[in-house]
Order: structure tokens, then sequence, then C-alpha cells
């Protein structure tokens, strides 16, 4: 005799003993041994178009419904997660500048695993009482691999910078650290956003919503396109489309972008979800389609297979097929990435199959964690001023903090951060007070703005000073998502703030702070002899203490790099609506930057010793095997950032001057040497010559170029770079 017990599974009488044992599971898509194609067609086919439609809205609140009948429960979609889980108690790393300024894969890797553990941890805690809180899904909408292309753009804090293969390599690493590498389940999955050429504006000139992005095929392909790749070649579960529309066409209803290049060119298996609001966005800002069921039909055709947000275009789904707009097979297909990934997930296995199940609320802010995130903290400061060695290992007897960053919490954590945990939060004035016997504050301006500036709070606090830290920058409140600055210049009155100090500090130590995401206008620092150091620290989070103690008393030497390129002036910053990439960026620009991609000093000194191509001459196609060794010839342990770039001697298309193509940081303590054995690959050689013929390989001489540094740099570091060539038949 069968007895249904649950949605679930069976009970089955047993003759022998007269008890009832567990035959099994009712449905196919419960049924581990299957392959997944199979359960998720099965799950399915039991769903009724109604709850179809449901379950491709991801709602900023309540979760997507339960199906009960088929012992489906809740889900949250509405997760992000860029370097903490964003509205809750994890572990806040820094901002996804500063983790890019740290050239380093592996901290981004093990970042990620770290994440998805808490992640992981909230889930399982949740679920278990039944609860399913907006921010804490097992599917973030992260990372952001957008170009920082335009030195205003509000949200350049959450990329990795301006170049493509950096931007890549480092999304490789989130997504391969999140989703883990079970041999069946994915711990968390990631998703890849903004899809496609979206980098500005926001809200300066326009709104981001209407913005039309205009890009010539080659610029798409070569810039824009090659860090998305990158991800879904490491296997990203979900793809966020943009607000924006290209070349006149809305991401989010674009079948060349979603479906001809991501799914059948590049083989993306996962689902495509709309930014918040996109799909509406579409009728009411772009005005490109004119009602709700002929947009989600055309999104859906287009290969957008969730909607953010509460537009509730999707949800006439049912009216568009009775409109003959979609079929009820388009419906079906497209809820099925939704919920393979759901699958892979573990959702509809056995909790016992999946080892990420036993994951609990321990991990959350762990002592090696925390740790973490101030290793990371402190990789992501960049040295751009060479400071005086007094600066370095001293402890002095009055050390004075000042300026609008100085005390600051929430201004030091950026963009889709975690919450501040005051338990393990440092400000600036917390971690240097250990440098000295005596530390006096005075913010001199209580915002960022710095409109209103208390010059007597600075003079009282600096006068006598043996070293003086001033902290000035942007923080959240004048460049983040929804608003674009208008100027590179320091704000308000920042830099008077900083002429004062250096004034008043009569000659002793000044260093200046930056706490910043896009480019500052900092020339006066830059040659003024007053001030004796500059670091760039980006947003560091909770850490911000803690890693510049260890920095400034020589515990860890500065290796950040900086990811973007900084113009001198507002006279170097192109418009930003001008989406060409002509004269942006390193690989385009035709100025002298203040400074340049790539560039961070350090207390010690490498010396670039060989560096070797094999072969010499090879036919399109083929890779080039490069070595390179390096010594720090200084008197410091120290990391260095290895940065190897190609330029094309063929000059017959316009072509980047310059491409990164690898790089890695290395250690090495103080007359240790290391080798650097890379491949470029045959892609890495490649250009986007047109339409009609797509990437090719030009015959001619390429040049590669070895350094802790860009080549021909006025702006440049004290090591060398070394050049060889090889030739494409």
């Amino acid at each position: 005799m069968m007895i249904l017990l649950s949605p679930l599974f069976v009970l089955v009488w047993s003759i022998v003993d007269g008890t009832y044992v567990i035959d099994g599971p009712k449905y196919p898509f419960l049924d581990p041994s299957l392959p997944w194609d199979v359960r998720v067609d099965d799950l399915v086919s039991r769903l009724t178009l109604e709850e179809i439609v449901q379950q491709a809205e991801a709602l900023y609140g309540p979760a997507t419904p339960a199906i009960p009948r088929l012992g489906i429960k809740p889900y949250i979609w509405v997760t992000e997660c860029l370097r903490g889980q964003a509205k809750s108690n994890t572990t806040a790393f820094p901002q996804a500048l500063g983790l890019a300024a740290s050239f380093s894969g592996p901290l981004v890797y093990n970042m990620t695993v770290a994440l998805s553990l808490e992640i992981r941890a909230h889930w399982n805690s949740d679920v278990k009482m039944g609860k399913y809180v907006i921010h804490k899904g097992l599917s973030c909408y992260s990372p952001v691999i957008n170009i920082m292309r335009h030195p205003l753009w509000g949200r350049n804090q959450e990329t990795y910078g301006e170049d493509p293969y950096l931007s890549g390599v480092l999304a490789q690493n989130f997504v391969r650290g999140l989703q883990g590498h079970h041999p069946r389940y994915i711990r968390v999955s990631a998703g890849c956003k903004h899809f496609d050429v979206h980098g500005g504006p926001e809200d300066i000139p326009v709104s981001r919503f209407s913005f039309n992005a205009k890009v010539s095929t080659r610029d798409w392909r070569m810039t824009f396109l090659p860090q998305f790749k990158m991800c879904v070649d490491a296997g990203t579960y979900n793809l966020m489309c943009s607000y924006n529309r290209l070349n006149g066409v809305p991401s989010c209803a674009n079948k060349r972008l979603l479906t001809d290049i991501a799914r059948t060119e590049w083989g993306f298996r996962g689902f495509v979800v709309s930014d918040a609001g996109a799909i509406n966005n579409i009728i009411t800002a772009h005005k490109y389609l004119p009602n709700a069921t002929i947009t989600a039909a055309t999104c859906i055709k287009a290969g957008c297979n969730q909607e953010l947000g509460s537009g509730k275009i999707f949800l006439t789904q049912l009216q568009a097929m009775k409109e003959g707009f979609l079929t009820e097979k388009e419906i079906r297909d497209n809820i099925k990435p939704l919920f393979y990934t759901r699958m892979r997930l573990g959702e509809f296995d056995p909790e016992h199959l999946n080892p990420y199940n036993q994951i609990n609320i321990t991990v959350i802010q762990s002592p090696s964690h925390r740790e973490l995130a101030i290793q990371a903290a402190t990789k992501s400061v960049g040295d751009y001023y060479r400071m005086r060695s007094t600066v370095v290992s001293v402890v002095y007897g009055t050390v004075r903090i000042v300026g609008p960053f100085a005390n600051t919490t929430d201004q030091l954590f950026g963009d889709y951060s975690s919450d501040v945990m005051p338990q393990y939060t440092q400000t600036v004035y917390d971690g240097l007070t250990r440098l000295a016997d005596h530390t006096r504050l005075a913010s001199g301006c209580t915002k960022p703005a710095c409109t209103l500036y208390n010059k007597t709070a600075v003079q009282e606090a600096v006068v006598g000073a043996e070293f003086v830290v001033v902290c000035l920058g942007t923080g959240q409140s004048l460049e983040a998502e929804g608003h674009d600055r208008d100027t590179i210049k320091l704000a308000g009155q920042q830099l008077q703030l900083l002429q004062d100090a250096v004034l008043f500090a009569s000659g002793s130590p000044v260093l200046l702070l930056l706490f910043n995401a896009g480019p500052l206008d900092i020339s006066w620092a830059k040659i003024f002899p007053g001030v004796s150091g500059i670091l760039e620290c980006f947003f560091p989070a909770q850490s911000t203490g803690e890693a510049l103690f260890r920095v400034l008393s020589g515990v860890s030497v500065p290796a950040g790099r900086l990811p973007a390129t900084w113009p001198t002036t507002d006279n170097q910053v192109p418009p930003i609506t001008d989406y060409t990439m002509e004269g942006r960026t390193y690989r385009y620009y035709k100025t002298e930057p203040l400074y340049p991609f790539g560039y961070g000093l350090s207390y010690s000194k490498f010396l670039y010793q060989t560096l070797r191509v094999q072969p010499r001459i090879i036919q399109p196609g083929e890779d080039i095997q490069v070595t390179c060794q390096v010594k720090n010839v200084g008197r410091y342990d120290a990391e260095e950032v290895i940065q190897i770039y190609i330029s094309w001697g063929n000059k017959s298309i316009p072509l980047p001057k310059l491409q990164l193509v690898a790089f890695t940081r290395e250690m090495l303590r103080a007359g240790d040497s290391f080798q650097f054995d890379f491949t470029i690959r045959a892609e890495q050689m490649s250009i986007w010559l047109n339409d009609s013929q797509g990437w090719v390989i030009l015959p001619g001489v390429m040049t590669v170029y070895a350094g802790g540094q860009q080549p021909h740099q006025s702006t440049s570091v004290p090591s060398n770079v070394l050049q060889t060539a090889y030739t494409i038949q």
C-alpha cells in the first residue's frame, strides 16, 4: 500500500515488518540521480502558466511565491554581494575599485570564498526558521564589471577599473570563489552586470534611465564585451541587462546582445535579469515600445528571463500569449534557467547531500574573515608620492589627524556594503592613535562637501605637531549610484584645508590620505614640497584604521596600483555622453595624465632583469610563451605588481596604444628574485576588424613590455621597464 507523505516523497507499507519506509521522490525533478535538464523540464512542465508568471519576477520585498502543491518553497532573488552581503551583518571588505587596485586575483577569490560562506550561513539560518528575507538570498547580482570609462561617473567605485583584461580576471576570480568547486552544487550563484555598454551618465547631464549609448562595433567588441565573456567563461549563473539603450535598442530588449552574443556565441546557459525597473523604463523613459504586453514579449524573446523590481511588466505574459506575441513554449522555456540555478544551489535535493547546508552563522565576522578584510584594505592602498623615511616606522610624540574623513565610518564604506558594525570598524583616527603618544583630532569640515570650514580648529590641532595626517576625498555622499560628479576638483574647501594644514605644520611631515573612487585633481599636493606623502585608500570599509596603521608603521608596504587613469584637470575630461573610446583610458589616452593606469610606488625598489619570448616568429593563431624576471634591490621586503603590456606594430586601423595582457602580485624579500612565466594567448593579440570579418590577427611586429608600470610614462616609478618583440607572419 502506498501513502502520500508529502509532495516530496511517498511512504510504502513494508510487508516484512509492518512499517513504513521512504520509497524515494514522488516527482522526477526531485530525483538527484537524473540529469539536470531532465529535472528542470519536469519541474517546469508541472507548473501552471499563472505560477510561471509569478516566478519570473524578483521583487524588492516579498519572496518569490511558494508552490506548496509541488513542495517548492519561497525564494529570495534580490541579493547584492559586491564585497560583503549588502544590508546585512557580514564582513565588510573594501569597495570593488580598491580591490582592483590590489591587482590580485587570489585576493578577490579568497574574499568571495569568505563572503559566500557568510551568505550561505544567513540563508541556512533563515530557512530553518521559515524566514525569507530580502538581501539574504543565495543568488547574487554581483560583481559589477563595467569599464570605468569616465572619471565623473558615480558608480566608478563599484567597478574593477578601466581595463577589460584586469576586470575580466578579477571577475573570474569573483565568480569561482563565490560559486565554489563542488562537482554538484554551487555555494552561491554569481551574476555579472550591467550588460552592456554601461558606464555613465547617472544623472549628469541626463538620466541613466533613458540614455542611449552610441558605440562603434569595434569599441563594443574590444572594450565593453571582453570582460563579460571572461565572466561567462568562468561559469556565472546570471547576467544583468543594463538601463541604457545600446545604439538605440534597450539592453533588456536587445536580442543581439542577450541571445546572439551571450548564448549563441559565448555559450551562456544562465539567466538574464533586468536592472531594477529597466523593463518598465523601456516604455516610460526610452519610449521604445508602446505597452506592457509587447514589452514583456519582446524582452523574453530577446533573452531576458527575469524582471527585477515592481514594474509588473512580466505579469502580462499571459495576455501577451492571448494576443499572439508569446507562445506557451516560450513562457515555459524562459523560466527554466531560474529553476536550473535553484536546483544547482541544492534546493530540490535531500538536505544531507549538499555540504553547504551545514555552514552556520559562526563564520560571519569570524577572526579569519576580519583579518582577510584587513589584508584586502592594506593591499588596496597605493603610494602616489614617495613619503619621507620619517613617515614610516616611527612613533611620534604628537600626531594630528584632520579632515572630513578623519573619524567617519559610513563614508568609508561605499555603495552596496554590508552594515556598519561598530565593534569591528576602525576609523582613521582609531587606527593611527597608536602611532603617537598623543593624538588630536579636528575634522575642519563635518561633511565631505566641505562647504562649512573651520580653519581655526585645524590651526589649533596642527600647530606644534610632529606628524600631520590630512584625510580628504569624496565618500559615498559625493559619488554614488544615481549621483555623478561635475568636476574632479576637491570638493568645497578641502584644498584650502590641505594648504592650511601644510602651513600650520611648519615643516613637519604632512601625509595626505584620499578616500574616493573617481580621480581627484590633487596636482597642488603632487608638486608642493610641503606634502610629504600621498596615499590612495579608496573606500577600505571596516578595516580602515588597522590597515592604515599597518602601512604607516611599516608592517605592510603599500603596493596598490591605479586601476584607472587620473586626468590632471577638468580640461582633460571628455563629455560623459560620448561613448567613443578615443582619448579615454590608458589604452587610447592622448594627453599627459596626472597619474597613469598601473601607477603606484613602494618603499622598496625593483629591478627587471630579463624578458624573453618564444618563439620569435609565429603564425596567426599561435600563442607566445614569455618569461620575465624581477629582483627586489631595495631595503624592504615588499610586494611588486608585475605588469605585462603589448602593442601592435601594424597601425592599419585604430588600435589601443597598449593592452595589459598579464599581471601578478608577488611578495619579494629584499635581495630576492622572482620569475614570472606566462602565455600571451592568440586571442589577446586579435582585433575586431569589422562585422563581416570579425576577430582577426594582423601580421606585423608585436612589442612586449614588462615592468611595475606602463612604459613611456612621465610620472613613473623608480623601477625600469623592459621590452622585446616578436613577429606575426
